[in-house]
């Protein structure tokens, strides 16, 4: 699939809002390791508006699942902490708020979707008890209220016959309807935020679109803003409004879908799209990236994409580029847009 094939996918459109309803500011994660501190996040700023869609993309080890866990203040302490930063949510700053509140807001206000839906739910509990517990904990519902509620729920997430599905135990369903279920359980209290990390994975690709379709669906409903994770490039064309390209914890670039799927900039972004199949192209082999993602411990100097970099100059390896427009559409981090160190700015 080329960048143009994937660009034909249909997006929804940008929904039209008063202020951001989320917003990171320079977020930075650490991890204390016998190796040393594990840079997992650094310097890493986005918003997100109602009813809108915010992409973290890039591959594994890029910081997007830590980023995801610091919105809800889950980063486990320790060995983790979040180093630096802001998180405004209806403009107050979550890091800065005692647990109690944090939790209020954990599912009332910000629910999250995980990854793996054969693993997120407990194996020894009924769905339907996992789904009223949610509700009965933070609605306070009755038994029976809690009941009604849960299969009006999987119904809402399209579980067919929930009155008969809500007494089975996990191991009883597929992938796709435990996705469902896990997206019933995070959509219990009404959230006005969604952080979906990687919801369509380990699924076929028919329950994938039918996940997918099920998020844009609720969002219609419900002015969702929803924070997806993802390394899919044609999922992220099809469900989001913007996108945040991630690299070893640093954000190295973001525009909306249009833009970076018309006009990719970044070497790593332009590799990340040469790496899709094409149609067009067969039995061509697949492009990829040369090397991996580094340690969070050994983080290399100046740009942390040089050593993997087909334009690497002398002073990629030295200087760290600025997330900014420069001679760029949009904001980039890469020295081919930028003034070169010490030169004059103009």
């Amino acid at each position: 699939m080329t960048v143009k094939e994937v660009t034909t996918l249909p997006r929804a459109e940008v929904p039209n809002s008063a202020g951001p309803l989320l917003r990171v500011e320079d977020l930075a994660v650490v991890f204390h390791t016998e190796e040393g501190d594990a840079h997992a996040v650094d310097g890493v700023s986005f918003s997100l508006n109602q009813g809108e869609t915010v992409s973290l993309v890039g591959e594994s080890g890029c910081g997007k699942s830590v980023t995801a866990l610091s919105l809800l203040r889950l980063i486990p302490s320790p060995p983790g902490r979040i180093a630096a930063g802001r998180i405004f949510f209806d403009g107050r700053d979550i890091l800065t708020l005692s647990e109690t509140a944090v939790r209020s807001i954990r599912g009332n206000d910000i629910s999250m979707v995980f990854q793996e839906p054969m693993t997120a739910l407990n194996p020894v509990f009924r769905v339907g008890a996992q789904i009223s517990a949610v509700l009965r904990v933070h609605r306070n519902l009755t038994r029976a209220e809690a009941r009604d509620a849960t299969i009006e729920l999987m119904r809402r997430v399209g579980i067919p016959a929930p009155e008969k599905r809500l007494d089975e135990f996990p191991h009883q369903m597929s992938g796709g309807m435990l996705q469902r279920i896990i997206i019933a359980m995070a959509l219990a209290c009404n959230p006005k935020v969604l952080i979906a990390d990687e919801p369509t994975t380990a699924l076929d690709v028919t329950i994938q679109a039918q996940i997918l379709e099920l998020l844009l669906h609720l969002q219609r409903q419900s002015d969702l803003a929803i924070v997806l994770i993802t390394h899919d490039l044609a999922v992220v064309a099809e469900t989001a409004h913007h996108v945040v390209v991630m690299y070893a914890g640093k954000v190295v670039e973001t525009a909306t879908v249009a833009e970076l799927f018309d006009n990719p900039m970044h070497p790593y972004t332009k590799g990340l799209f040469a790496s899709l199949p094409s149609v067009n192209k067969p039995g061509n082999r697949l492009a990829a990236i040369p090397g991996i993602v580094p340690a969070a411990t050994n983080l290399p100097p100046g740009c942390r994409f040089h050593p993997r970099c087909v334009h690497v100059m002398p002073q990629c390896s030295e200087h760290e580029p600025p997330l900014a427009c420069g001679a760029a559409a949009h904001p980039v981090a890469c020295w081919l847009y930028h003034k070169q160190p010490g030169e004059a700015q103009p």
